[in-house]
């Protein structure tokens, strides 16, 4: 699953630097992770490091993106791949 940011969140921009994927970006509101591009850390750390710093755990999974670990590895195999192709 990927993981979303809840309407708690209070703007203090220490989930976004720790991103590996960049899929955390501010929205309108508050901050937004982008589906697509988060892999819930797998691939980089053992947790994820939004969810490890975040200090009023408003960080939970999205239900609306059921994946598994092996598609989330899938998923930063992809990613990883796709950055060294553009550099």
């Amino acid at each position: 699953m990927a993981l979303k940011i809840t309407e708690e969140c209070i703007n203090c921009d220490v989930c976004e630097p720790v991103c590996p994927n960049n899929a955390i970006f501010m929205g309108p509101e508050i901050y937004e992770i982008a589906p697509d591009l988060c892999t819930e850390c797998v691939g980089h750390y053992d947790e994820p490091k939004c969810v490890e710093i975040c200090p009023i755990d408003c960080i939970p999974k999205n239900e609306n993106f059921l994946e598994s670990k092996a598609q989330l590895y899938q998923k930063f195999l992809t990613i990883t791949s796709a950055d060294k192709v553009s550099k």
